[in-house]
């Protein structure tokens, strides 16, 4: 039986900031909300691992995402996991619980038992995606995959594209029946021209690293920050025995540590009716027919939910909407 920290605390993002070392993050929990996302698909266990830590990442970075924003972060490889996307939707008012949906491409013949499912990706990319709305044009930035895990990806897109240092702890516990994951996020505060040197990162591939981007007093607050961090447990992440705020406190206690309201999340999807009409409304006519099934109607399903679409094609397309001469 779950006791009620656990239940108070999961699918909850809390953000806070250390005044004393100019660094700000966010600490989640995500329970029932992944195993919602998990359960629209038969993942094989590698699948599952690898989706469970790309949620975790999407929701500690995209709670900075003002109201009604996306953002997603995107990986591919030419390895037996093709794709891994996990998307948060910003609360669409304030008090209202973010949104997630996550789904993965994969070979399963080409999936390799007791190999790693970061590895499984091969060679590829880690990229993110801001999508503010209609009318704005969306940002995209992309990074090669470096390191052993997303949260090096990630690590390493911030400073290389972002130029801000960047920290994360995660935890990741999935099985075949039920999924927890649970991380820290630490950022440094951006400074109005970051220094990073002129000769290439410490990184991966000479790469610019979290270390690079900091210097003189900057460089000794987040040493001491990122140590600190590194003392979280995985059973003091994954809880319930010690709520995120006491975490913060026993880590931070020292840092003028500010602790803001936390947000909920849910497993929710975008797709709908109106938008599959929208997606379809470029073809004519005889595109349409070629899309129509045997039984007579065009239809549509979602990779991230499993909704299913079945439409009649006399009202799909640009010329559905002429006017009858």
């Amino acid at each position: 039986m779950a006791s009620v920290n656990e239940l108070i605390w999961d699918d909850t993002i809390l953000p806070f900031q250390l005044d004393s070392a100019d660094v700000r993050g966010r600490v989640t929990r995500i329970d029932a909300a992944l195993g919602n996302m998990l359960a629209q698909h038969n993942y094989p266990q590698p699948v599952r691992a690898l989706v469970a830590e790309a949620v975790l990442l999407a929701a500690l970075i995209g709670q900075t995402m003002k109201l009604r924003w996306r953002f997603s972060l995107q990986v591919h490889g030419d390895g037996p996991i093709r794709m891994v996307i996990a998307d948060y939707y910003a609360p669409a008012k304030e008090g209202d619980p973010a949104r997630m949906r996550a789904y993965a491409s994969f070979d399963e013949s080409r999936l390799q038992p007791g190999v790693a499912p970061y590895a499984q990706i091969g060679k590829g990319t880690f990229g993110v995606l801001v999508d503010q709305g209609a009318g704005m044009a969306p940002y995209q930035g992309i990074t090669p995959l470096v390191g052993k895990g997303l949260g090096d990806c990630a690590e390493t897109y911030f400073a290389q594209s972002e130029q801000l240092p960047t920290r994360f702890a995660t935890t990741i516990n999935v099985t075949e029946t039920a999924a927890r994951a649970a991380g820290i996020m630490l950022q440094h505060m951006p400074k109005a021209s970051p220094f990073a040197n002129g000769e290439g990162g410490s990184g991966e591939g000479g790469l610019l690293a979290a270390d690079d981007l900091v210097s003189g007093d900057d460089s000794e607050n987040w040493n001491r920050a990122t140590i600190l961090l590194a003392t979280a447990t995985e059973a003091e992440m994954s809880g319930p025995a010690v709520t995120p705020d006491q975490l913060l406190l026993r880590l931070f206690h020292e840092e003028s540590l500010r602790v803001f309201d936390a947000q909920p999340l849910q497993f929710g999807c975008s797709c709908s009716e109106a938008a599959v009409r929208q997606s379809l409304s470029i073809y004519s006519a005889k595109d349409i027919a070629t899309m129509t099934t045997d039984v007579g109607t065009v239809t549509a399903d979602c990779h991230f939910c499993g909704a299913h679409y079945a439409l009649e094609p006399e009202t799909l397309g640009f010329e559905a909407s002429k006017p009858v001469d």
